[in-house]
Order: structure tokens, then sequence, then C-alpha cells
């Protein structure tokens, strides 16, 4: 397909450069353009919810939104369909031609997180977990419901057109965005190419967390170039098996991984950003219900008018109501709108696991039994301090096999080809997980005692950190 300069516009990103997208501008009477699909009112919502959920509170400059975050997670869908269209045609039959895959990835990646609320994941868990659904489950219904017609009427990407008989299908879509369940029935029934798809939303290295990973180290500063993310796709390919690196790009995979972990641990769980999602956890429960109740799935409308920006707003207006209890709850709001927040962390530890049954006996895995023992060992007359424990766990890598579309794979022309990724002597060096246990009290007059404790219930002194 030749250059149409009428029907691609350029935004500029200061992660990734320009990404291109087609503009509305010379298209045939009927067509969706790719500008349709960003310009929507869902996809514009996601201007008005942080892509940094509460640590923007505490990184003064990373005041980015999840718009600019999927929009770069579109760009990646491209760049890393020019790495590997070719070998997933190698690896499958019947594959699409190039411009519907990399149109399908561009609208899934785009339309990832177009379910979120307030908070990002924070909601998830302390909203729509009472229901039984994730932001995915709703980014889904989003994309067949809302916006499915829309999706059907794309016809071409900047880099090609669709063929005459190509139409995007959003269940398609609203399938790759969803993480793999195991034993979950909608593993079954699609085309081999649309599960080898799935990797670059749900495995190892996606096109979701390789420019979040890029977008927030650059924003926060911790790195302006987080890893070698060129290295990264050119070593990768699609084989038989699935999303497939070559050996000699396996240390840039580490590196990767190692800088998603690192953060984590100083971004993402900063003890004042836990602190802040402790004191939300508080005021959560009898907030909602003033802004909206139910699950969103039957009332998107709604909904769609639920932003972390709206939030924000109303909770400000609480402190100014005429009714008492809401205006008692708009006071606690103002301090966290202040930033006053009042869980000041006295002791951390942190620990690394290789072996999943390590964290489970692991005497973290029970926060609850933790803190009945730790508080045994305090002094009498501070046995009764109000403490919260947090415990914040990431997943370095899989301890096993994961549902089908999630799975990576490693080719060592040395070693017999193809295994699985989780296999590999280097992969298996890196943790399992991480776990950040932190307790946190009202201000930092028990620190020491609090530390003494914990160093006591622990039987090792020397790791247990105290701010003092």
């Amino acid at each position: 397909m030749s250059r149409n300069f009428i029907s691609e516009s350029l935004s500029h990103d200061p992660i990734h450069g320009y990404i291109p997208f087609i503009s509305r501008g010379g298209l045939p009477a009927g067509e969706t353009a790719e500008q349709d699909i960003i310009d929507h009112p869902w996809v514009q919502r996601l201007r008005h919810i942080h892509q940094l959920q509460t640590a923007w509170w505490v990184f003064p400059a990373a005041e980015h939104m999840r718009f600019q975050h999927v929009m770069g997670a579109m760009h990646l869908a491209s760049v890393a369909i020019d790495y590997w269209y070719d070998s997933l045609c190698d690896a499958c039959r019947n594959v699409p031609s190039r411009p519907y895959v990399e149109s399908l990835l561009r609208m899934a990646a785009l339309l990832h997180d177009v379910g979120h609320g307030p908070f990002g994941h924070f909601f998830d868990d302390h909203y729509l977990a009472q229901f039984g659904v994730t932001h995915e489950d709703v980014g889904g219904v989003i994309i067949e419901q809302e916006l499915g017609e829309l999706l059907r009427g794309i016809r071409r990407n900047p880099k090609g057109e669709l063929k005459p008989l190509e139409e995007l299908d959003p269940r398609q879509i609203s399938w790759l965005i969803r993480r793999p369940r195991p034993g979950s029935p909608d593993d079954e029934g699609h085309p081999d190419w649309l599960k080898k798809l799935r990797a670059m939303f749900s495995g190892i290295y996606t096109v979701d967390n390789m420019d979040f990973v890029l977008r927030d180290a650059y924003m926060t500063g911790y790195n302006v170039r987080a890893f070698d993310i060129s290295r990264l796709l050119h070593y990768s390919f699609f084989t038989p098996q699935g999303l497939t690196i070559h050996i000699r790009g396996l240390p840039t995979l580490i590196n990767f991984i190692e800088t998603r972990a690192n953060l984590f641990r100083t971004v993402y769980f900063h003890r004042t950003v836990r602190a802040i999602d402790l004191a939300l956890e508080d005021l959560f429960p009898e907030t909602m219900p003033h802004l909206f109740q139910g699950s969103p799935i039957g009332q998107l409308e709604n909904y769609r008018r639920l932003t972390e920006s709206s939030f924000l707003v109303d909770v400000d207006r609480f402190s100014q109501s005429t009714d008492p209890a809401t205006r008692q709850l708009g006071e606690r709001w103002q301090k966290i709108l202040s930033r006053e927040v009042h869980w000041k962390m006295a002791t951390e530890r942190t620990m690394g696991y290789y072996t999943s049954s390590a964290e489970r006996m692991s005497i973290f895995s029970e926060p609850d039994l933790i803190e009945q023992r730790l508080r045994g060992r305090l002094p009498e007359d501070k046995k009764s301090i109000e403490m919260r424990i947090d415990v914040a766990r990431h997943y370095h890598r899989p301890s096993g096999r994961l549902p089908v579309g999630g799975q990576n794979h490693l080719f060592d022309p040395a070693a017999n080809g193809i295994t699985e990724l989780s296999d590999d002597e280097l992969f298996r060096q890196l943790p399992l997980s991480l776990s950040v246990f932190r307790v946190y009290s009202r201000d930092h007059a028990n620190d020491k005692a609090i530390t003494m404790a914990l160093q006591s219930l622990l039987g090792d002194a020397g790791d247990a950190k105290t701010n003092m």
C-alpha cells in the first residue's frame, strides 16, 4: 500500500518518538479510522486514570496517564510484528494477512486497559473483586458491546490495508487482552496463530509491560532507558511451540525482568506509596456507595463517567456535605489529598523466594499470624499500639507451565533446540517472587520497639531495617 499522508497522522511520545496512526482524513465513507477508536470516550477516559495508581503522589514527575501508556503499547504492537510476523507464518497455518494481524494487535494493545477504574489495579482488588470480575473482564465487554461495530470497520493501519474479505473480530481482541486462566473454556476454539499472539499480552515480556517499564522508569527518573528493547525484539520469534527467544537474547530478557522487579521494589512498592494504599483501603468501603454501586457490567454508561478525576473531585467535596457522616468522611479524605498519610513505616524486610513452597512456608505468608506474634513480643505498654502489616508481592517469573497463550520458550542451537524458558538454568537463578514485608504504625515513636520485636520473632537481627 502506498503511503497516504492525508490519512496518516503522528503523535509524538517521549518514549517511542513518533507514533503513527490512521486519521479520518481521506478515508472512504463508512470506514473506521484508528483515530475514531483513539478519540472514543472510552479511550479518552484513560486520560483521567493515572498509570501509577497512587505512586504519582510520591514521584512528582510521574503524572502520566493510562492513555499515554496504551498509545505506546499500540505502537509497540506494530514494532513487534515487524520483527515477528514472518516467523508466525512459518509456525502456524492459515495466518491472516499482516495488516489484519497488525491491526488486531494494535487495537488489543490500545484497548487492553479500557476497563480500568480509578487507581487501576487497586480498584480491581478493593472493589471489582467482590463481583468476581477484573478490569480485563470489564474491558472485554466494552470492546464487544461498546466498540464492536467500530472495530469491524477498521480497514487499514499505517503499514498496510486488510484484504477485501478480512474484518476485525472484536471477540478476538477481547480474548487477547484477558489473562489466561487454567482450565478456562475460552482457551479452546481459537486458531493456533491467535493463541500464540496472546503471549504478546500475557507472557513474560509483552507490549504492555515493555511499554510501562520504559515509561514508568523514565517518568519517575529511575532510568531514562531501562532496558534494550530493540535487542529483546530482535532475538525473539514465533515457533510451533510459541513465542521464543534465542539464547543470545536471554541476558537482555533477564535484564528486563530484573529492571521490572526493581521498579516494583523502588517505585510501585515504595514505603509511602504502600502507606497511601493502606489509607485508601480504610476509606474505600465507606466511599464507594456514594460514587458507584454494583458491578460495572450492566451499567457501562455510569462506569464510563467514573474516573480518577471525577473520584478525586467528588471526595474533595464530601467535606462540604450537610450530612455529618459524609462530612466526616470528607475530612478524612482531605488528609489524603493533602498527603497527610497517617501510616508511618516502622520496619521492613525484603525476601526473595526461589520456589513456590518456600514462599508458602514463610511466616510472611500469614500477615495476621505474624501481627499476633509480633504484638506478643512487644513491651506490655506497647502491645495495643495501632499497627498495620503490609506484604507487597511481585512475581518475577512463572513457577510452572502457563495456560495456553502465555508460555515463552528458549532456542539454544547447542542444546537440542527449543525448550520451555522456565527450564533454563540461568532463568531459574532468578527469584521466583519478591515480597516486601513492612510494619506501619501511627508515628515513629515505637519504631525501635517494633523492629526489636520483629528481630526477636525472626531470630535474625541482621536483616530487618528500621526507619529511624
